[in-house]
């Protein structure tokens, strides 16, 4: 049903938002693009590469730090109009009734071929831990702890459902909830005294390259099958593609990839830099991103966006 439902929110946005004429105007409030952030590297990289092309089509990115519940009640009222952070299946029970009900359309799914579930240190894996199934019987060495990210979000609610019906034997096990950043300085403490850790890990993320993890086998029940497996979608707010549909054009056509997150997180979680430094960086080191985002896409009062967009950028 998830998938059927997605599929045909797609149609409708790629039929609102592709078969445009070439000048179709933005209502006024469209200039004014509102965004949530749930405060994860990756969306804080794909919002500021959206926002570099934004601004020089005439358009204002503004956006908020929000938890993921509150982004979908935000989206469902109105008061947001794009997130680029929809992690499916993760986020399928906030999802699935918005999009049921007509409150909340996807646009695209912008990056696939993800992982997302627990993983260990190498060390730990080395010494036998697999599979969610090697957890218990190592509780001990966990202190029956895991490591998540903020409270609320799709990810610790299905942790903490896992705990509660005690699946792969994980009765009594504690969820420790912080924040991404609280999370991996938890876990490179851990690592440097060699101490037993299990935390949610995904890509993209520059945790990748910077800790020795493996992810753990065995997970299908609560993140799905192949480690599970996953797809980010941008979605908006209902009505969006018909008030916004040059806009919805461009945020229909913008789709990321793995190695490019991982770049810019890099330079975000280890060089210092400050995000849209960084994505700045990205876009002229590959100009080519941008030129099937920019496809039919106009400024906000019809000129050249592609060009717009690649004089602002020195391109």
């Amino acid at each position: 049903m998830t998938r059927r439902l997605a599929r045909l929110s797609v149609a409708a946005a790629l039929a609102a938002a592709l078969a445009t004429p070439a000048f179709a105007a933005d209502a006024p409030q469209c200039k004014t693009v509102r965004m949530s952030d749930p405060g994860w590297t990756d969306i804080t990289s794909t919002n500021a590469l959206l926002g570099l092309v934004l601004e020089p089509l005439g358009y204002t990115q503004k956006v908020d730090t929000l938890a993921v519940p509150v982004t979908f009640e935000a989206l469902k009222n109105g008061q947001l109009d794009v997130f680029l952070g929809n992690w499916m299946p993760a986020q399928t029970r906030f999802v699935e009734p918005l999009v049921a009900a007509g409150d909340l359309v996807v646009l695209n799914e912008n990056l696939s071929g993800i992982r997302f579930t627990l993983a260990v240190p190498k060390y730990v894996a080395d010494a036998g831990v697999a599979s969610f199934d090697d957890l218990a019987k190592n509780a001990d060495k966990f202190d029956h702890k895991i490591y998540g990210i903020e409270s609320g979000s799709a990810a610790n609610q299905n942790l903490q459902k896992m705990l509660d019906q005690k699946d792969y034997g994980l009765g009594g096990w504690q969820l420790v909830e912080s924040s991404e950043q609280g999370m991996l300085a938890q876990v490179s403490r851990a690592a440097g005294r060699k101490e037993w850790v299990v935390f949610l890990a995904w890509e993209p993320h520059p945790m990748n390259t910077k800790l020795e993890l493996v992810y753990l086998g065995g997970g299908d029940k609560t993140f799905g099958p192949n480690y599970g497996a996953s797809s980010v979608h941008s979605v908006a707010r209902k009505g969006f593609a018909a008030d916004c549909p040059n806009l919805a054009k461009l945020v229909t056509q913008a789709t990321f990839t793995v190695d490019m997150e991982n770049e810019i997180m890099g330079k975000i979680l280890q060089d210092g830099e400050v995000a849209q430094s960084a994505a700045t960086a990205y876009l002229k080191a590959h100009p080519q991103v941008i030129d099937p985002w920019l496809k039919g896409v106009t400024t906000v009062d019809g000129g050249d966006g592609a060009a717009a967009v690649k004089a602002a950028l020195g391109l």
